[in-house]
């Protein structure tokens, strides 16, 4: 029996059995619908993507995967040079895991053995944002801030080593003032915050932050999983701050298979390059830069290149915006836009149940959470494709 995520299994409904999946669409036996979410964000490129499909296949017939403990092998060497080549200032060091949640925990084990290394035993907290998600491995959940992990709080009690703040200044002030001495990272999704509810602030924030964590000696720690690759209308948000550490998964790999890498500037790197073995990162998963994966986001990144992604997503936003202006519903709270990533907040959950079956019936694969109705669509949809399933969103406002 299939053990499906977020769920309650005894009372969740059936869900849609895909057959087929063909640029932004999803087949099953009796409809086809607009894949309005890219797949937990990830298919920017859409389903079946034939230069893909062709370059995974030209690697299959060399091998699938190699462990890269006393191995390497070409397409590692080539994404990691060319991750390095794309990503801003000295963020040059990539270390591959298999899935974002997995890249997350490398990022905060970094953070703190950096520390340790230097005999700096005393910076084991970490300063993390209200409503932060930041994966589903249990370091993860203990910076993240989702209430459907609160279970841990019950049965642990609060951390002791993370403190979350609002995306205020004056909050991020009076933390640093107070924490600094004990810190060894602040990590942020930056400018948008995904599963806790499509949250988007300002790049002042950042910006700030980065000033205290320079002053603080406080690494600064940028979760672009759902962020990079253009989400936010940016390459990377990393292109307009520089954090010390980057993370990247979801749209490396366009959705194709589970992969993600942790990338470090020379500063943290030079912190365990050592002669002791000691001062060595000991982590290896054992799918780390799967050749396929790797020859999928080598792709992946030519294709974002050629076809000038960033023009595209800034059309989706535009399109976004003419679509919703002026639209109000005495149930929406607030429509926020950016990038490629639109969100409309009800009041009150109740007020979206039974959208996703209502949507389904449209021609839209959607899946709204609590309060948030939204889109993440993939980067190659048409502009009818795009304003349908906005019309979608706005007619369950109208029924």
């Amino acid at each position: 029996m299939l053990w499906y995520p977020y769920e309650q299994m005894k009372t969740m409904k059936k869900p849609y059995k895909i057959i087929k999946a063909e640029g932004v669409y999803l087949y099953t036996e009796d409809n086809k619908m607009i894949d309005s979410v890219s797949s937990w964000w990830s298919t920017i490129h859409g389903y079946n993507n034939q230069e893909i499909n062709d370059a995974i296949r030209n690697q299959l017939d060399k091998f699938a995967h190699v462990m890269l403990g006393g191995l390497t092998h070409e397409p590692a060497e080539k994404l990691a040079e060319k991750l390095k080549e794309i990503l801003p200032g000295d963020l040059d060091y990539c270390f591959f895991s298999d899935s974002g949640s997995v890249a997350v925990e490398v990022a905060l084990k970094m953070a703190l053995q950096y520390y340790m290394n230097q005999g700096q035993k005393e910076r084991t907290m970490v300063l993390a944002l209200e409503k932060a998600y930041h994966g589903d491995t249990f370091k993860a959940m203990e910076v993240g801030d989702d209430e459907d992990y609160h279970f841990v709080l019950k049965a642990y009690g609060k951390s002791q080593n993370v403190i979350h703040i609002p995306t205020d200044i004056d909050a991020l002030d009076k933390a640093f003032e107070k924490y600094h001495l004990k810190l060894n990272c602040f990590i942020v999704e930056p400018l948008l915050q995904g599963a806790g509810g499509m949250q988007m602030y300002d790049i002042s924030f950042l910006k700030r932050a980065r000033q205290l964590c320079d002053k603080y000696k406080v690494l600064l720690i940028f979760d672009e999983v759902a962020t990079g690759f253009g989400r936010t209308g940016n390459r990377f948000v990393a292109d307009l701050v520089q954090p010390d550490i980057i993370v990247l998964g979801k749209s490396l790999v366009a959705g194709y298979i589970g992969h993600a890498v942790t990338v470090s500037s020379k500063k943290v790197f030079d912190a365990f390059y050592d002669n002791s073995k000691d001062r060595a990162l000991m982590h290896g998963p054992t799918f780390m830069a799967n050749a396929l994966a790797c020859t999928v986001a080598l792709k992946s990144i030519e294709l974002f290149e050629k076809n000038d992604y960033i023009s595209k997503i800034k059309k989706i936003e535009e399109i976004s915006k003419r679509e919703l202006k002026d639209f109000t519903d005495e149930r929406i709270k607030e429509i926020r836009i950016m990038g490629g990533c639109t969100c409309i907040e009800v009041f009150d959950t109740k007020d979206l149940q039974g959208y996703q079956d209502f949507a389904y019936k449209k021609g839209v694969f959607s899946r709204p959470f609590l309060k948030y109705m939204y889109s993440m669509v993939p980067y190659i949809i048409t502009e009818e494709e795009l304003v349908k399933v906005f019309q979608t969103m706005k007619d369950w406002f109208k029924k």
